[in-house]
């Protein structure tokens, strides 16, 4: 791996160096004819060249700190230093390009300056895209295959040279036909000043596109389509129940995942840092350089989900019951009854049922949705109470025929009732099949609840013990 990464490092500096030399020579080329030609196009690419020379250099500087490993004060490294490369060189090209538009319109409208399209000229321009083509190839191969932003960028500018270099070209010919037609010569004659305008319109545009990569690469934006295939890539690996979040940053040829996976709760220790591993290879596989970290959690279960709701109402000081988990597509939907005293206002009632929902979306884990039902909590009681089945007696026994009418309740026993100050409790046993299931035995005596209290509403509360026979 590090011979790989000092080949890398070797090869990337090589080519930026070979840049600079080309612009070097670029740069004193077309200054030298411009000047002898006095050629407005032919100084606007001597100055985009110069421009390029300043761009390469920038280059290359970047591309040497920006390979220097991650130390304390940078853990994620330096690759940053290309995408700020790239910026500077954006502001550059901009700001000459203003130069090269000002001083168009100035020959275009307010001044005549004479041009000369010698040979030289063409000889000059016609070297320029030989040089650019060969250096924006060998660029751009290099940048394909280290993830280099910044070799990129150079590429991007050698390649826009080839296009404004042909255009100062044509510019050039124009100016030779004003000696085949007199009378358009005026015109042709400020076509040197066109095609001078021409060229910035393209750098600017080339410039506006680089600018805005790499204002997003400084602002960790994350590249459009990576998230959804790296999320497939991770739900692609075997034992993978659930993909969580997922980050992606970039940090000029790196970039950084950090993803959260879940797997099955009773998953040894061993086989999830297996797991891990998987899944950092099939996202490694994405991407040419990237660093990924991967956290591994259990998948939330019903009876995890149940707990952490009841934890978190004890902890706000309230009370729960039934309370119903359903697990869809989008993570866990939880219903449950809040218990809230009586004396409550409706808006106060509600704004404690808020609050509590607030914290269960914010702590329990795998939590998509949560609908409260507000009931009253029931009032203890410290005043003195008293037995009065034998006060009721026709009561107690209309009950005990009701609760035997049920379907599958066997026998009714055990009908007591107690009046505590102004409320009145029925307590009462039923006897039921032994091998009637919970949940059937829970919707036999919910069925019965119903109806005793539509008969008897003025009953405050009815316990129902169901046992087998």
């Amino acid at each position: 791996m590090k011979a790989e990464s000092s080949v890398a490092r070797r090869e990337k500096q090589t080519v930026a160096l070979s840049s600079v030399l080309a612009a070097v020579f670029l740069t004193a080329f077309k200054l030298v004819i411009g000047l002898i030609t006095n050629s407005l196009g032919i100084l606007s690419e001597a100055a985009h060249s110069g421009l390029d020379l300043v761009a390469a250099l920038i280059t290359f500087l970047a591309v040497r700190v920006s390979d220097r490993p991650a130390d304390r004060e940078h853990p994620f490294g330096h690759g940053k230093v290309e995408n700020l490369s790239a910026l500077v060189e954006t502001l550059l090209l901009l700001a000459t390009c203003a130069w090269i538009i000002s001083e168009a319109v100035s020959r275009l409208f307010f001044k005549t300056v004479e041009v000369e399209a010698s040979i030289w000229a063409f000889i000059v321009m016609g070297a320029a895209i030989v040089v650019d083509i060969s250096r924006s190839r060998a660029l751009y191969r290099a940048a394909r295959r280290y993830n280099s932003q910044a070799l990129e960028a150079d590429a991007l500018h050698f390649s826009t040279d080839v296009w404004s270099s042909s255009v100062v070209i044509v510019g050039l010919v124009l100016v030779r036909l004003a000696d085949l037609f007199p009378a358009q010569r005026v015109w042709l004659l400020r076509a040197d000043a066109v095609a001078a305008l021409v060229v910035a319109g393209i750098v600017i545009w080339i410039s506006l596109q680089l600018g805005r990569r790499t204002v997003d690469a400084l602002l960790d934006r994350a590249p459009d389509g990576l998230e959804e295939r790296v999320r497939s890539a991770i739900t692609g690996v075997e034992h993978v129940q659930e993909c969580g979040p997922i980050r992606l940053r970039m940090a000029g040829p790196v970039t950084f995942v950090e993803a959260t996976v879940r797997v099955a709760p009773d998953m040894p220790a061993g086989m999830a840092h297996e797991v891990a591993t998987r899944v950092e290879e099939a996202v490694s596989r994405l991407c040419s350089d990237c660093d990924v970290t991967v956290h591994v959690e259990p998948v939330p279960s019903p009876d995890s989900v149940i707990g952490q709701v009841r934890a978190v109402a004890a902890e706000a000081g309230l009370s729960v019951h039934d309370v119903h988990i359903h697990r869809l597509a989008d993570g866990y939907h939880v219903d449950l009854d809040l218990e809230v005293c009586g004396h409550l206002s409706l808006e106060e009632a509600h704004h404690i049922a808020t609050r509590f929902e607030d914290r269960l979306r914010a702590q329990v884990d795998g939590l998509a949705a949560v609908e409260t039902h507000i009931e009253v909590a029931p009032v203890p009681s410290d005043g003195p109470g008293q037995d009065v089945t034998d006060v009721y007696p026709e009561m107690a026994e209309r009950i005990r025929r009701m609760a035997e009418e049920q379907e599958e309740i066997v026998e009714c026993n055990h009908v007591r009732l107690r009046r505590v100050q102004d409320a009145l409790y029925v307590s009462l046993h039923c006897i039921c099949p032994g091998g009637l299931s919970v949940e059937e035995a829970h919707r036999c005596s919910a069925q019965l609840e119903g109806r005793l209290r539509q008969a008897f509403p003025q009953v405050t509360h009815f316990l129902i013990h169901t046992e087998p026979m």
